[in-house]
C-alpha cells in the first residue's frame, strides 16, 4: 500500500451518517456560525464553565497581547472536578490507570475530589499560596493529575517537566520559573526498567537555590534505592495522612496565570509558555467535545505523557472538564504481560500491549502520535488481529503531520475502517486544537488535518505575508487571537513579540509550512524554522548544539533532522573534534567510542529523547563565505541525496568529505 506523500492525492472518506447523528458537532453551519462573530462563539464555550463572578468582557484585544473574559473568575480544579460531584457523574470513573507491571487503579469523580482536596492542603501546609510556582517531575500515575488539579485548586502555577528529561533540564526549567516546590516520585517503570527521578531530582535540586521542598511519591517502593534529605524531602504518603478533604477552591482572575510549560527554542533556551485560567479551559473544553465527540460512555485513552502539552489539555484539563473517563498507562506500549498469559508470567517485549490493553478496558477513543502508528505499522498487523479492539469508535493523531499511508493502516487495522480519524495539528503555544476534522461533518482525507476548529482564522501567506493562492506552498498563520493562546514567555515577553509576532505583523507565526487544496483543506508541511520535530516533540538544533560543545573533544558542531521512517525526524550531529582529541586515522573502535559517549553526553545533559541517532565526526563543517553553517546540506548528506548548490561554500570539497565520510559510517 504506497500512495505517495503528495498532499495532492484525493483520497476522501465522507462521515458516516450513523455518526453524523449522534455527533456533538453534526451541523456544518457552526462554521459560518463562528466566522461571522468568533467572539460570541468562543462565549457560548465559556458560559459551559462554572463561574463564581461572570465576565464582562468576551476580548480585549492589543497586539500581540490578548485578554479573554475579563471581570470574570472561576477555578480550573472546581469546573474539572467539582462541579460533577452534583450530577449523575459523583460516582462515574474519572481515571482508569494502568501501569507497565499490570498493576490496575481507578478513581471516581468522588474519589478524585477526596485526592485532590488533600493534596491541596498539602500544599497550604508548606507554603504553597496563589500565584506560586511548583515544578512538577512526575509518571503517568493519577497523582500526576492530582498534583496538576491540586495546583489550580490553591492558585499555584504548575511546570511540568517531562519523566524523561535530564536534572539539567529540570534545573534550568525550575530556576527559570523560581519554583518553590518540586513534586516527583521515587521512580518509574520504562521498558522493564526504572526511571530513577528522584536521583535526578536531586541532582539538579542541588542547583535550584528558591527550591524549598521536594515531595517524593512512593511508586517502586525500596527498589528504587533513593535517599530522603530530611527537613527537605517528604513523602506524599505521609504529607496527604490526615489532612482534610475539603478544600475551597481560590477564585481565579481569567487572565491569572495557570501553568507554564518549557519548550525548546531555536536559539537554543527553553521558552516558558505561559498559559491562562479562563481562556485555556474554554479552549480545551471545546475541542474536546468538538474534536473528540466525548461521551459519558467513552473511555478515552491520549497516549501522551502530562509532561507535554497534549497530556496537558487532553489527558487532564479537557477531558475532565467535560466529565470524561480518562485512561492513564505509565510505561513502554510494546512492553508488558499479555492477558491471558498468567500472573507469574515475567513482563517482557510484548508488540501486542496496546491492543491488550484496548480489549480488556474496552477503550473507545485512541488519541495517539504517528511515530507511535508506524511503529505498530512496521510490527504488523497481526498483533492488533489477536485482539478484539472493537470498542473504539473515533481515533485521532497528533504531534507532527502524519504520512497517508499511515493514516490508512490506522484506518484499515485499528479502525476496522469504521472509525472517524482525526488528524489535529495544535502546539504548546496554542494550547488546544487548531486545525482539524470534526468527525461528524468533515470529509477526510489521509495526511491532511483537513479545516480550522471554528473560531480559528488560520492562513497561508508568503514570505512577504501576502495570502498564497490554494495548492501554493506556504507560511501558516494564525489572522485573529482565540482564547487558549499563550499570553506570553514567562520573564521574557520582548523574546515572545520577536518569536511569534516580529516575521509578520498583527499575524502569528507558528512556525509551520502548509498548503490548502482545492476543497479548502489544509496540509501541515513540517517546521520552516530551526526545530526539529522528533516522534511528535520539538527538539532544538541550537540547544543540542551547545550541549555538545560543552564537551571537552568537541570544537564546534551543527545538528539537523534526518528523515526517519519511525520518528519522523531523527538528530544527526556533525562535530569536529578538538586536536588531541580525535580518534587516529584509521582506528574504528576509537571513533566507535567517542561517538557513543557524545550520545550519552548529550542524553544526560538533556533527557534521552535528545540522544543522537548518528553523529559524524568531521574536520570541517560546509559553511557559506560569511561562515554560517549550510545545514541544507547537511541535511543531503544525512539522507543520501544528490548534492544541491554549492557554489556559496567557502571549501565545496568540505561535502563531497562529509559524504563520504558518512557513508563509511553508515557501512
Amino acid at each position: 500500500m504506497s500512495i505517495g506523500n503528495e498532499w495532492q492525492q484525493e483520497l476522501i472518506f465522507p462521515p458516516a451518517p450513523e455518526f453524523t447523528a449522534q455527533a456533538n458537532a453534526g451541523d456544518a453551519s457552526i462554521y459560518a456560525t463562528a466566522a461571522d462573530d468568533y467572539e460570541a462563539f468562543w462565549a457560548s464555550w465559556a458560559d459551559r464553565l462554572e463561574w463564581f463572578t461572570p465576565y464582562n468582557t468576551v476580548l480585549e484585544w492589543n497586539p500581540p497581547h490578548a485578554k479573554w473574559f475579563l471581570g470574570g473568575t472561576l477555578n480550573v480544579s472546581y469546573n474539572c472536578v467539582d462541579r460533577h460531584l452534583s450530577t449523575h457523574r459523583r460516582d462515574k470513573t474519572a481515571i482508569v490507570f494502568e501501569g507497565e507491571p499490570g498493576d490496575t487503579r481507578s478513581l471516581t469523580y468522588a474519589e478524585l475530589s477526596v485526592e485532590v482536596n488533600r493534596f491541596a492542603n498539602v500544599l497550604k501546609k508548606l507554603g504553597i499560596n496563589k500565584g506560586d510556582r511548583v515544578t512538577l517531575y512526575m509518571p503517568m500515575t493519577p497523582e500526576a493529575a492530582i498534583a496538576m488539579l491540586a495546583c489550580t485548586r490553591v492558585g499555584a502555577v504548575h511546570s511540568v517537566v517531562f519523566g524523561g528529561f535530564s536534572a539539567e533540564s529540570l534545573r534550568e526549567r525550575s530556576n527559570d520559573s523560581g519554583a518553590k516546590l518540586i513534586i516527583t516520585a521515587d521512580g518509574y517503570w520504562r521498558r522493564g526498567h526504572i526511571v530513577p527521578l528522584k536521583k535526578t531530582t536531586d541532582e539538579a535540586v542541588a542547583g535550584c537555590p528558591t527550591v524549598e521542598n521536594v515531595i517524593v511519591l512512593q511508586r517502586i517502593g525500596v527498589d528504587a534505592g533513593i535517599t530522603m534529605v530530611e527537613g527537605r524531602d517528604h513523602w506524599w504518603h505521609d504529607l496527604v495522612a490526615g489532612v482534610s478533604d475539603e478544600c475551597p477552591a481560590e477564585p481565579m482572575d481569567a487572565e491569572d496565570p495557570l501553568f507554564i510549560l518549557y519548550t525548546s527554542g531555536s536559539t537554543g533556551k527553553p521558552k516558558g509558555i505561559l498559559h491562562t485560567t479562563a481562556g485555556y479551559l474554554t479552549g480545551v473544553t471545546a475541542t474536546t467535545n468538538y474534536v473528540f465527540d466525548i461521551k459519558d460512555t467513552d473511555l478515552y485513552w491520549c497516549t501522551a505523557d502530562v509532561g507535554w502539552i497534549t497530556g496537558h489539555s487532553y489527558v487532564v484539563y479537557g477531558p475532565l472538564a467535560n466529565g470524561a473517563t480518562v485512561f492513564m498507562y505509565e510505561g513502554s506500549p510494546d512492553w508488558g504481560r499479555t492477558v491471558g498469559e498468567g500472573a507469574g508470567a515475567a513482563p517482557g517485549p510484548n508488540r501486542a500491549r496496546l491492543w491488550d490493553i484496548i480489549e480488556r478496558h474496552k477503550v473507545t477513543i485512541l488519541y495517539t502520535a504517528p511515530t507511535l502508528i508506524r511503529s505498530c505499522m512496521k510490527w504488523g498487523e497481526v498483533y492488533p488481529q489477536k485482539h478484539d479492539i472493537s470498542s473504539l469508535r473515533l481515533l485521532g493523531s497528533v504531534g507532527e503531520p502524519i504520512n497517508p499511508e499511515a493514516w490508512l493502516w490506522y484506518h484499515e487495522f485499528i479502525g476496522g475502517k469504521n472509525c472517524p480519524i482525526v488528524d489535529t495539528w495544535w502546539q504548546t503555544e496554542t494550547g488546544a486544537i487548531m486545525i482539524s476534522p470534526l468527525p461528524g461533518i468533515t470529509n477526510t482525507k489521509p495526511g491532511s488535518a483537513t479545516k480550522p476548529f471554528p473560531g480559528i482564522c488560520a492562513e497561508i501567506v508568503d514570505e512577504q505575508g501576502n495570502p498564497v493562492k490554494d495548492g501554493q506552498k506556504g507560511i501558516l498563520v494564525i489572522r485573529k487571537p482565540w482564547p487558549s493562546m499563550l499570553r506570553t514567555l514567562w520573564g521574557n515577553d520582548e523574546r515572545y513579540k520577536q518569536v511569534y509576532w516580529s516575521k509578520f505583523e498583527g499575524l502569528y507565526f507558528p512556525g509551520d509550512g502548509a498548503v490548502r487544496d482545492d476543497d479548502g483543506d489544509f496540509w501541515l508541511l513540517g517546521r520552516v524554522d530551526d526545530i526539529m520535530l522528533v516522534a511528535g516533540h520539538n527538539i532544538s538544533t541550537m540547544e543540542m548544539e551547545s550541549s555538545l560543545v560543552e564537551h571537552a573533544a568537541v570544537a564546534e558542531a551543527a545538528v539537523i533532522g534526518k528523515s526517519h521512517e519511525i520518528k519522523g525526524q531523527a538528530p544527526v550531529a556533525f562535530v569536529i573534534i578538538r586536536e588531541g582529541y580525535g580518534p587516529a586515522a584509521g582506528d574504528t573502535e576509537a571513533a566507535d567510542k567517542l561517538r557513543a559517549e557524545l550520545k550519552e553526553f548529550v542524553a544526560h545533559k538533556l533527557g534521552a529523547i535528545c540522544r543522537p541517532d548518528d553523529i559524524i565526526l568531521s574536520a570541517e563543517l560546509p559553511k557559506t563565505r560569511s561562515g554560517k553553517i549550510m545545514r541544507r546540506l547537511l541535511r543531503d548528506v544525512a539522507e543520501g541525496r544528490v548534492m544541491g548548490d554549492t557554489t556559496t561554500l567557502a571549501d565545496p570539497a568540505v561535502v563531497a568529505s562529509l559524504r563520504e565520510k558518512y557513508s563509511s559510517d553508515e557501512s
